[in-house]
């Protein structure tokens, strides 16, 4: 399943959103969207996780709690 994730701090990596998702299962990726011309974060990411129950509960877990000073909100990509 494909999650999105709005509103992230500018700081936010890659690897920071693996780590916040993997506490729910198996992250296959999970990527920080980015400007092409400056590469800074748009403030979004995308995660794909293989096991449709443990998205599920990762973005009930995950939508509008603090990350890195910011509330975000977590929901399945459509």
């Amino acid at each position: 399943m494909n999650i999105q994730v709005y509103n992230l701090g500018r700081d936010v990596s890659d690897s920071d959103l693996r780590r916040l998702f993997a506490v729910f299962g198996i992250v296959n990726s999970a990527e920080v969207v980015r400007d092409k011309l400056n590469g800074r974060s748009k403030g979004n990411g995308i995660i794909e996780m293989p096991v449709e129950h443990d998205a599920k509960r990762a973005i009930a877990s995950l939508d509008q709690t603090m990350v890195d000073g910011k509330k975000i909100s977590v929901s399945e990509l459509r």
